[in-house]
């Protein structure tokens, strides 16, 4: 799955780009440069899959469409694919740029060695996507069926039947089903692909700032994978990195527009048909990209409009057809224009910062950010070190501006300038979440304008004195990019690969059986379990008759909470094992269960509880609990008591252990914070096999042993939510009663992925083994009292006699 996902899935998106980037190309008049074939292609396909899921019938057939779409490019364009492959054939080094850029933006992934995707925890917004792109390739726009009554129904409509950009899903799910690759998998490298194609466009617009083609390279690949660029595409801003290469690509062809703006009409399928793919992926937002290319554009067409009749003729004729194209490739967003224009409001207004603490700072545009966090601003010397670099970026762009000039490029620089003036107008009229997506789409262009700074300190007196001041420059802003992007990668929380693909095979086992009630707090699994009707009642859309189970987005369920009566439409009950969890009730009985996961099914012909009250307390406060709910001794004759056995849980005193300094207590546990050995004692009360359980986002290993004796090893442990955490799989080992010797050994930072990334040891739980489902017992609720003595999670009140099996 690893080289599938990462080396097949990569070169089958180059192969579909490609081959619809050449028929876009052919019917265009064959002007395109081959730098722009891949977002070319990249756009002809969107459109397709947003037409091909509007009309839905058709929505399976997407993937097998834009595969037909590529191969009727590779046939009507063969001179020009020949070519292309000859000329990489003799000069490989051209594939050296966007090869390069796809390793850096995938680069945790690679070096993780395992599927997975970065920055787990930063933003659970990929979900979406992830489950969206599935439902849209499998159901297209056709919502009628959903049921709102779950978690699933209710992303799925709430998002997607609201006119939500949907082009990037489209296309990202198509492209992964068509060779049967799960999402959640394909996620990081789509986004890695996508971000690399943009490469092409970026190093056209070097080249038309007189950099030779050694400096476009590395200008090219520092615009894409600046600071800001390169954070939104670890955490999965699918949207906003689908739109980047298109945004760039607007702004190379307005460069090349003396190819294409005298045509005879077809010259503008390119630009319309990038126009269009950014409106549908991006919303009708990236309409202010659109019309800052447009404005660039509008003397040539004026001054086409001005000439003589031919002239005039095939000015209209092209704009004629590129808001034609515009029009059909984008018609999912004009059918619903009113929708798409309140999604971008609400973006641009709503108060939710999202994952931010504080709006973003304007110098971050130049792509230099020594720190772990593009949220966060860089302490020490890392600070005065980033504000140092940017500043003599600043100085690059301000000489880029006076190269422009003395270039006479006027549209580029036009284009340039017209991008930032927007970007201003945004970023001050818009929420803070909207004006850091704005920032990040306008990155690259501020590094460019420093690269072109480069080209111009190249052309300065002494030869000696241009090579080296120009060589200072480009090396200030090549370092300053590639190592704020090692602080990111150092820090990227990895998601666990295990656990989701055991969430994967439960999906395929119990598909079609649900609903299923999910109380794990991890909102991938609205994708991973797709096929069960799910619902979380801690999540953003929790079920609304189970919400209460949950004290709020992202706090513990406790089923509990919930009336018998609600639990009672849920076939299944899917639960984290931990210790502590309280067992569903007494209509379910356990029928699966793996590493991370137990799948509970309501019994055949099972009621639900008169009552169902959870206990607390000693056993002589439950005792007394006991009888007050077995009510007088005529209605206790005609019912059952059904209570769950509490198990018997030891915690490690971790807080008071020996322990290195920078170990400290916070965020629910100790925080991490160096290499170190934690020592504790623990008193086993009875002998046994007895499980350990480490629970906490622990990314770099961390090794359990007791009494010197390693059990082993937990890494790349991570939940979707700090206030949430669960448990690693259970560790078994045989004890003697009496005191243990705990140890957890942390080891040193190395250049693994994440490493720099969460650490935080909530707690150590051992729990006697017991049987699958743990205890379950019954009696008749006249004979409470001989319950009395133990400690129970729940007691539950059945109408009828007891089942001849009273435990289980």
């Amino acid at each position: 799955m690893f080289l599938s996902t990462t080396l097949l899935y990569p070169l089958e998106l180059a192969v579909l780009c490609l081959g619809a980037g050449l028929l876009v190309d052919r019917v265009s008049g064959s002007f395109l440069p081959p730098a722009l074939l891949p977002t070319a292609g990249l756009a002809g396909l969107i459109a397709l899959t947003q037409l091909s899921t509007y009309i839905y019938p058709v929505a399976r057939a997407t993937p097998y469409l834009a595969a037909g779409l590529a191969v009727v490019g590779y046939l009507a364009a063969r001179p020009r694919a020949g070519a292309i492959v000859a000329r990489v054939r003799e000069r490989p080094w051209l594939l050296v740029l966007p090869v390069g850029a796809y390793v850096l933006a995938i680069a945790p992934v690679l070096a993780s060695g395992r599927p997975s995707f970065s920055s787990y925890m930063a933003l659970a917004d990929s979900a979406v996507h992830m489950a969206g792109a599935d439902y849209l390739i499998h159901h297209g726009q056709h919502y009628a069926h959903l049921d709102l009554a779950n978690s699933y129904g209710q992303v799925i409509d709430d998002y997607y039947n609201s006119s939500y950009p949907s082009g990037a899903d489209t296309i990202f799910g198509a492209s992964a089903w068509l060779i049967g690759l799960p999402l959640i998998w394909a996620f990081q490298p789509f986004n890695a692909f996508v971000l690399a194609s943009a490469t092409g466009a970026a190093w056209l617009l070097a080249r038309a700032a007189g950099l030779s083609r050694p400096l476009a390279l590395l200008a090219a690949l520092t615009a894409v994978l600046g600071a800001l660029v390169y954070a939104y595409e670890l955490f999965g801003s699918i949207k906003e990195v689908t739109a980047l290469g298109l945004i760039l690509s607007l702004g190379a062809l307005a460069v090349v527009h003396g190819r294409w703006v005298r045509s005879c009409g077809r010259g503008a399928i390119p630009f319309a048909l990038i126009a269009a793919a950014g409106i549908s992926a991006l919303g009708v937002a990236f309409g202010l990209w659109v019309l800052a290319s447009a404005l660039v554009l509008a003397p040539a067409f004026a001054g086409a409009l001005r000439g003589d009749g031919g002239a005039r003729g095939r000015a209209l004729a092209t704009i004629g057809v590129g808001v034609l194209v515009v029009l059909v490739a984008a018609l999912p967003v004009w059918t619903s224009a009113g929708g798409s224009v309140q999604v971008a409001e609400g973006i641009a207004s709503t108060g939710n910062p999202g994952n931010l603490v504080h709006p973003l700072r304007a110098v971050q545009l130049f792509g230099i950010w020594l720190g772990g966090s593009y949220k966060l601003e860089p302490t020490g010397v890392a600070s005065g070190l980033t504000h140092g670099l940017v500043l003599l970026a600043l100085a690059g762009a301000l000489l880029g501006v006076w190269q422009l000039v003395r270039l006479r490029a006027h549209v580029l620089l036009a284009w340039f300038g017209l991008v930032m003036l927007a970007c201003l107008i945004v970023v001050e009229s818009v929420s803070v979440w909207g004006g850091a997506k704005t920032l990040m789409l306008s990155s690259p262009v501020v590094v460019l304008l420093a690269w072109a700074g480069v080209g111009a300190l190249r052309g300065l007196r002494p030869r000696a004195l241009a090579l080296g001041c120009s060589g200072a420059l480009g090396l200030v802003l090549t370092a300053g990019v590639l190592v704020s992007d090692a602080h990111q990668y150092h820090v990227s929380n990895l998601a666990p690969t295990d656990r989701y693909e055991e969430l994967a095979r439960l999906n395929s086992r119990y598909a079609g059986r649900g609903p299923a009630l999910f109380t794990d707090f991890d909102e991938y699994s609205l994708y991973e379990l797709r096929d069960l009707d799910v619902g979380g009642p801690d999540f953003v859309y929790p079920p609304p008759a189970a919400a209460a189970a949950a004290g709020g987005h992202g706090r513990p369920v406790r089923i509990d909470r919930l009336a018998p009566s609600v639990l009672a439409a849920y076939r299944l009950i899917i639960t984290r094992r931990d210790p502590l969890a309280s067992r569903p009730p007494a209509a379910y009985r356990l029928v699966w269960q793996g590493a991370y996961y137990q799948v509970w099914q309501r019994a055949p012909g099972a009621v639900a509880a008169v009552r169902h009250v959870a206990l607390s307390g000693d056993g002589a406060r439950q005792c007394r609990h006991l009888g007050r709910l077995a009510g007088s001794r005529k209605a206790a004759a005609a019912r059952t008591m059904a209570v769950a056995v509490a198990p018997e849980v030891v915690r490690a005193p971790l807080v008071r252990s020996r322990r290195p300094r920078q170990w400290r207590p916070g965020r629910g546990g100790l925080v991490l914070g160096s290499a170190g050995l934690l020592r504790s004692t623990i008193a086993i009360p009875a002998t046994g096999v007895w499980n350990v359980w480490v629970t906490g986002q622990l990314m770099r290993p961390l090794h359990v042993a007791i009494d010197g004796r390693e059990l082993g090893t937990v890494s790349g442990q991570l939940d979707g939510n700090s206030l949430v955490v669960g448990s690693a799989p259970p560790i078994p080992v045989r004890l003697r009663a009496g005191i243990h010797h705990l140890e957890l050994e942390r080891g040193g930072a190395s250049l693994a992925p994440g490493d720099g990334g969460s650490a935080v040891l909530n707690s150590v739980l051992l729990a006697p083994e017991t049987g699958r489902g743990g205890s379950l017992e019954s009696v008749p609720a006249a004979r409470w009292r001989v319950l009395c003595g133990r400690r129970y999670q729940w007691v539950e009140l059945l109408a009828g006699a007891p089942a001849p099996a009273s435990r289980s």
